[in-house]
């Protein structure tokens, strides 16, 4: 599953991480474009005992959750 949360301000990228978080979704791809979005959400992944790789791109991060 990716989650596209470019432009979205916080926490908005933490809650769209949350919601597939809820579903038991086991490997995510998080697009974030600040660097307050990429800690929150890395921060809350490993909160949720995911392991974070966060890759930087043109267009800011991509964070991979998996479980």
């Amino acid at each position: 599953m990716e989650i596209d949360a470019r432009g979205l301000s916080c926490p908005q990228p933490v809650i769209e991480t949350k919601k597939a978080v809820d579903k038991k979704i086991m490997h995510l791809k998080v697009l974030v474009d600040t660097i307050a979005a990429k800690e929150n959400v890395s921060r809350f992944a490993k909160v949720m005992k995911y392991h974070v790789d966060v890759v930087e791109t043109d267009y800011g991060w991509m964070l991979e959750l998996e479980k």
